[in-house]
Order: C-alpha cells, then sequence, then structure tokens
C-alpha cells in the first residue's frame, strides 16, 4: 500500500478549495429538502410541485454536466469556477423572492442547476485529479467529503433560524455564504499536470484512444457504471427531497427532523472518508459493493419496522452510503478509459446520476400524493438497491477473470 504524502502548500490549498466549493454545492442542493414542508405550506403548494422542481434541477443539471466536463477538459477551469459560483449564490437568493410555481422551476430547476452543474463533482474531481494523480481515491474523498460537511454545517444553521428568517431568510443567507467563497477561487493556480491539455494535439503519443468517449460508449462497463451511477442517483435523492418530511410524518419535530437530516452530512463524511482508503488500496468496486449491501438492509428495516427509532437508525446508516459513490466516479473512469476524456466521461455518469435523481425526487412526491405515504416507494428502493450489487459484482467479476 502506497503512503499519503502530505501536499505541499498550492496543492495543499486546492484541496481545501475543493473542500469548501464542494461544502457549498452540497449545502445548497440538499437546502430544498430542509425548506419542502414549509415552502409548501406556506406556497399552497403541492409536495409533487416542489418535488417537480427538483426534477428540473436535476435534469437541467445532468444535460449539462457532458459539455461541463469537456469545458473543464479544454478550457480555464479557474474563470468557469467563478463564473459558475456567482450565478449559484444569484439564484438561491432569488429563490427567497418566489411566488410561483412556475418562478421556482425557472430560477431552482434551472439557472441554479446551470450554475450548480460548474461546481460540483465532476469539475472538481477533475481539478483534484490533476494535483493528485497518483492518490486520487484518498484526495478525491477529501474534497467530497465537504458535500457532507455542508449538508451537516449549512443544513444545522438554517435549522436553527428557519424559526426566525423563515423558508425565504435561509435561501438569502446561504447566497451570501457562496459569495464567501469567490475570494479564495481569485488564488486558484494552474495545476501541474495542465500542460498536457496544451500539448496533447501536438504529439501522436498524447493521443489515449482508451479515453476516447466514442470507445467508452460502447463498452460494457461503461453501461454497468451508468445503470448503477442511475439507481444511486434515484435513491439519494428521493432521500434527501423526502426524509425531513417522512420523518415529520412519523411524528418527528420539525426541529429534530431537520437535525437528523444534517447529521446525516456528518456520517456522509465518515463513509466517504473510509471509501477514501478503501478505494487506494483495494479499488473502487468493493466500498461500492458496501454501499448498496447496507441500502438494502437500511431500506428494509424501514419497511419492516417503521417506528421513530428506526427512522434515527435508517437516515443515520443511509447517511453513511450517502457520499461512497461519488468520489469513486472519477476512479471508476480513469481506471477504464484513462485521463484524455476524463471530464466528459466523467459528466457523461454524473449526469445519469444527475437525471436519475430527478426521477427519485419526483416519484417520492407522486407517490405520497396518491397513496398518502412513501412505503410502496420504499419497497421498489430495496428492489433497486439489489440489482445495483448485482450489477456491481458483474464488474468484479469481470475484473477477477480478466487478472487471468
Amino acid at each position: 500500500m502506497k503512503h499519503f504524502k502530505i501536499p505541499g502548500g498550492q496543492a495543499l490549498f486546492v484541496l481545501i478549495l475543493a473542500f469548501l466549493l464542494l461544502l457549498f454545492n452540497g449545502g445548497s442542493r440538499f437546502t430544498i429538502g430542509l425548506t419542502l414542508k414549509p415552502m409548501a405550506n406556506d406556497l399552497d403548494w403541492s409536495r409533487t410541485t416542489l418535488s417537480l422542481t427538483v426534477t428540473v434541477f436535476m435534469v437541467v443539471s445532468a444535460v449539462v454536466l457532458p459539455f461541463i466536463g469537456r469545458l473543464v477538459d479544454r478550457y480555464n477551469l479557474k474563470a468557469m469556477l467563478i463564473f459558475a459560483l456567482l450565478v449559484s449564490s444569484a439564484s438561491i437568493a432569488l429563490m427567497g423572492l418566489v411566488q410561483t410555481p412556475l418562478q421556482a422551476i425557472l430560477i431552482y430547476g434551472v439557472i441554479f442547476a446551470l450554475a450548480n452543474a460548474g461546481t460540483s463533482v465532476a469539475p472538481i474531481g477533475v481539478l483534484v485529479s490533476r494535483w493528485f494523480p497518483n492518490r486520487l481515491g484518498l484526495a478525491n474523498s477529501i474534497a467530497i467529503s465537504g458535500m457532507g460537511v455542508g449538508q451537516l454545517v449549512i443544513i444545522l444553521l438554517l435549522t436553527a433560524q428557519l424559526d426566525v428568517i423563515g423558508w425565504r431568510g435561509a435561501f438569502i443567507l446561504l447566497a451570501g455564504l457562496g459569495l464567501l467563497l469567490i475570494m479564495p477561487l481569485l488564488f486558484l493556480g494552474i495545476s501541474p499536470t495542465a500542460d498536457h491539455h496544451v500539448n496533447r494535439n501536438n504529439s501522436s503519443s498524447a493521443a489515449d484512444p482508451k479515453g476516447s468517449v466514442s470507445t467508452a460508449v460502447f463498452t460494457p462497463v461503461f453501461w454497468i457504471l451508468i445503470a448503477i451511477y442511475a439507481i444511486c442517483g434515484g435513491q439519494d435523492f428521493f432521500v434527501a427531497t423526502h426524509v425531513v418530511a417522512f420523518a415529520t410524518d412519523q411524528g418527528l419535530t420539525s426541529s429534530l427532523a431537520g437535525n437528523l437530516f444534517a447529521m446525516m452530512g456528518l456520517f456522509g463524511l465518515i463513509g466517504v472518508l473510509g471509501t477514501g482508503f478503501l478505494c487506494d488500496r483495494y479499488g473502487p468496486v468493493l466500498p461500492t459493493l458496501i454501499c448498496f449491501a447496507l441500502r438494502i438492509v437500511v431500506f428494509a428495516l424501514v419497511i419492516m419496522v417503521p417506528t421513530q427509532a428506526t427512522i434515527l437508525l435508517f437516515a443515520l446508516c443511509y447517511g453513511i452510503t450517502f457520499w461512497i459513490t461519488a468520489p469513486l466516479t472519477v476512479v471508476f473512469v480513469q481506471k477504464y478509459f484513462g485521463r484524455e476524456n476524463l471530464g466528459v466521461l466523467t459528466g457523461i455518469v454524473i449526469m445519469i446520476h444527475q437525471a436519475a435523481g430527478g426521477a427519485g425526487a419526483y416519484s417520492g412526491g407522486a407517490v405520497y400524493d396518491a397513496y398518502g405515504g412513501y412505503h410502496n416507494i420504499f419497497v421498489w428502493m430495496v428492489v433497486l438497491s439489489i440489482a445495483a450489487f448485482l450489477l456491481t459484482w458483474q464488474i468484479r467479476k469481470k475484473e477477477v477473470i480478466d487478472s487471468y
């Protein structure tokens, strides 16, 4: 096993900055889960309507991710991150002023979605890969743990202030936090591996057919990854959008449910850091198997014993799995398809994750409004977890066969 060396000053700064950007990204995208019920009550909207807003967000941010990846592969990453952060903060502030579903869909579902994709796991993962090419699993996990910390810190902060400032004030406060991140971004330097982007067209040896988009999309492994990440995304954003409302429906106070949602971020931090160590030592397949095995158990538990205690246990255990696959995306793509088109291929995989996440968020609202509860969709989540585990096992079998 290789030892993780403490990075130099600039590399350490990049890692901290990546962590902070994903902290804001994670906290801002999951705020809608905290505000779902008070927004629906205040504006007299159905949960399906607000879930549709999340779905549009997920689909738009998903569709744009391959294009974001192409920009990352070809152009100035620093300028893109600054612009995306500015637009993210502005659109979040405008969410505090919405009056109609159409406004929410346009502001959150379209404008914020486009900007949020620009500071998401795909571009940040490529940024980290340029500075930490040899310890990508752990470095990427540290950066992506910012999403869990963001869910913890930002949701705790907003939960504590929600009764005072309301859901509108929560969005405006969040926008101010985003603007603070622009200053450190101004000091982002050029990565030590950036020169390969400039020179790749000047040398035939720079070409990487293993990583070409056309080659990747016709391989079985790529489509297995697509299916795995689709399942993961659908589950993640069903839970993120509806777990607070589900918990309060079962008798938990809104404050306890909000704090529980925030604690999922802390447990996610534990899961993602553990993933980094496992990935660098054993590869990305093992932590993915662990992720879906745990989901099978916790989804089944909340179906069979839907008490307040098991809801608490479900939320915290699911939180452990919440970010596991995120740092593995870049690792899977680089492992099987090389670095040449790392941004666009990673963007495609995360695009599917996001689009399926939109379906998961919407399905939760639709099932609730149709049946008055979430039981049926929890059953479906068990089936999907089993399917994802078996698909991941197929990748493991292929690796074993290829090793002989």
